[in-house]
């Protein structure tokens, strides 16, 4: 394996519990009945795309508008603060160390990738970043790994994709890429199209050895 393709929310950045409760509070406020499992949905996903698929329960709404109005709540004053998942920023600098080149490929737009990357101190390690809005179509369309391969001048086949969401593995197995799956969002049971499947960036050492999945 020669380059290393990450996720960013759920993956690198301990951010999910933020962006459901600013989900949370986008359902509360239209008064649309919702439960863990509709909201998670959305992990992994650009929100408009998700948001277009609920129309049903969000009549004459906007799903870009409801998108950003969850963007906004995710960005309210007072929300606890964003941290590194384990292992995530001592995997990322031991890949950079050893010369390989690192990509981002996210749902998330730029404006939010940029920032939690510099905050992390990451930024300058990634050469490549697809973000949500650079796209046509969101994961699990495998647009976006197809991207980041070729703007890393690497083989799909010879770069490992690190995700934690189903639609996540979905897009980067598409694109052909070698998968390994973090359980922080989602059970193991959820995450089968991977090719590993470990608890957390701390049990992955670099470069990875393709092997199969493991319980």
């Amino acid at each position: 394996m020669r380059a290393a393709v990450f996720d960013l929310d759920g993956t690198i950045a301990d951010s999910e519990p933020r962006s459901r409760q600013a989900l949370r509070w986008l359902f509360e406020y239209y008064r649309v009945p919702h439960d863990d499992a509709l909201l998670g949905r959305f992990v992994g996903r650009r929100g408009r795309e998700v948001f277009a698929e609920l129309g049903h329960l969000f009549p004459g709404r906007d799903p870009a508008q409801l998108a950003a109005e969850a963007a906004a709540r995710f960005h309210t004053p007072g929300q606890p603060p964003i941290g590194a998942l384990p292992g995530a920023v001592e995997l990322a600098g031991e890949i950079h160390r050893l010369g390989d080149p690192l990509a981002l490929v996210t749902s998330a737009s730029r404006d939010h990738a940029v920032p939690v990357l510099d905050r992390l101190g990451l930024l300058g390690l990634f050469t490549v970043i697809v973000a949500g809005d650079d796209v046509t179509s969101g994961k699990p369309d495998p647009e976006g790994y197809r991207r980041a391969s070729d703007e890393l001048g690497v083989a799909p086949s010879r770069c490992v994709a690190f995700e934690d969401s189903p639609a996540g593995l979905a897009a980067a197995r598409s694109a052909g890429l070698y998968c390994v799956a973090v359980a922080t969002t989602h059970p193991r049971s959820e995450l089968g199209d991977a090719d590993q499947i470990v608890s957390d960036l701390s049990e992955v050492t670099w470069p990875v050895v393709v092997r199969p999945v493991t319980d």
